[in-house]
């Protein structure tokens, strides 16, 4: 009688190899170093920038290559143009219902109320070295915005990493990819794929090292500013939290409902990127793992490409909420009335200025600023008030414009019929495994 050999049973991996384990290990760690050695715990910062700048290495040739292999692959041109428009749409409606809910929030919980903050009393030196940007911003405008996004040369976009000009030179090199077609198209197509696949490989490399990122961001956070250091400000950094939850569970959890996925599965499954996320106050740090794993829960590459870089900069919808939330905050904390044709100007004026967030330096503080010189009756100068607590606003703000682009990458293929529903099941209940760190 013949005897079936059973398969051999796979051995489940040890806690402490998961890169989840290992972060929240780190995040814990941080601030248990903070409280007692916070002198030791500043100097970690170094940790942090260099993680930060290992990934900033990266972002740009991958977005490029991903960018242009999806164009170059999708083959219906037509397609493409059909993707970027149904995204810019969804941006546009999303950005306006976040700052409508930072509006309302703030007009609802009044965190400002009471303060009676006298703007002549407040120290305008704080604002300097944020004084010019927001100058510049403020006064070139929607043309001024559209001429920086053509890169001066394609390599020095690459160079000065700025993602949306990478996007639109990658756009560009896609499109002319794809009419070429033919044996040189192919060629230069595999060249890029082949990029891509050792870029990957490399991400996978680097982010074994976020723990120690992780690390040094929070050990410098609490040693330089305290776990107590939020008390001056709780009520607006308590509602900005809460404004971002509901947010993402009341709006975008409905939006993925009408796409069959649940949201806080969905969440579950991005849990190493939010916590680095989270730590870091900077999405950057994990562009390339999302955009890889969307891809393996069953989004087409093409879509990936085209959404995920054009919402870096066009779909913050966590900062949208920041930007009302905290003009109204500004006006309450100053006894500044505000009329309803100001209501309008600060939403008319923040559709603009928030698409210039993603990479100016402070751009949270550039931004609000830009935005408050536009509307004459807020006094500027109210800024001061939340530079002390920009940087715990800064986490939250990250976490929740990652998690909408994210979203918006998962509804626009799912609007597009590129969304393999079954292999998103699969892969969200765990019955996949997803390692990003394997390239």
């Amino acid at each position: 009688m013949s005897t079936i050999a059973a398969a051999p049973a796979v051995e489940p991996k040890p806690l402490y190899t998961s890169l989840f384990v290992q972060v929240l290990a780190a995040l814990v760690l941080g601030v248990i170093l903070g409280m007692a050695v916070p002198d030791f715990a500043i100097g970690l910062k170094i940790l942090s920038d260099a993680f930060l700048k290992l990934i900033s290495m990266i972002v740009a040739p991958i977005v490029f290559c991903v960018v242009v292999h999806g164009i170059a692959g999708a083959g219906d041109l037509k397609k493409v143009g059909r993707v970027g428009v149904k995204a810019l749409v969804y941006f546009e409606v999303m950005t306006t219902v976040a700052l409508v809910v930072g509006l309302l929030l703030a007009y609802l919980f009044g965190p400002g109320h009471g303060m009676n903050i006298d703007p002549s009393t407040l120290d305008a030196k704080a604002l300097n070295t944020y004084a010019d940007n927001a100058h510049k911003l403020s006064g070139g405008g929607i043309g001024a915005f559209l001429m920086n996004v053509i890169p001066t040369t394609s390599f020095d976009a690459l160079s000065r990493n700025d993602v949306l000009q990478v996007l639109f030179f990658a756009v560009l090199f896609g499109v002319g990819l794809a009419l070429v077609g033919g044996e040189k198209g192919a060629l230069v197509t595999s060249i890029i794929d082949a990029a891509s696949t050792v870029l990957f490989r490399v991400m996978g490399l680097i982010v074994r090292v976020a723990p120690l990122g992780v690390l040094g961001a929070v050990a410098y956070t609490v040693g330089k500013y305290g776990v107590g250091s939020l008390k001056q400000l709780v009520s607006l950094v308590m509602l900005f939290y809460v404004s971002v939850g509901i947010f993402v569970l009341g709006v975008l959890g409905g939006v993925m409902a009408l796409a069959g996925i649940n949201i806080l599965k969905f969440l579950a499954y991005l849990r190493e990127e939010l916590t680095i996320v989270l730590a870091t106050a900077s999405s950057d740090a994990v562009l390339p793992q999302i955009m890889k794993k969307l891809e393996r829960m069953g989004v087409k590459d093409s879509v990936v490409g085209l959404v995920i870089p054009t919402g870096y900069s066009f779909n913050l919808d966590a900062f949208s909420i920041y930007l009302t939330l905290a003009v109204v905050f500004i006006a309450q904390a100053t006894n500044t009335p505000l009329s309803f044709g100001d209501l309008l100007l600060v939403l008319g004026v923040s559709l603009i200025t928030s698409k210039g967030a993603h990479g100016v330096p402070g751009s949270a503080i550039v931004i609000l600023a830009a935005t408050l010189n536009a509307v004459p009756s807020i006094p500027a100068i109210g800024l001061v008030l939340v530079l002390s607590v920009d940087w715990f606003i800064g986490m939250a703000r990250a976490l929740g414009n990652l998690v909408g682009n994210c979203v918006a990458t998962v509804v626009v293929a799912a609007w597009e019929g590129d969304l393999d529903r079954a292999k998103a099941a699969k892969v969200l209940e765990g019955g996949e495994l997803v390692d990003v760190t394997a390239g």
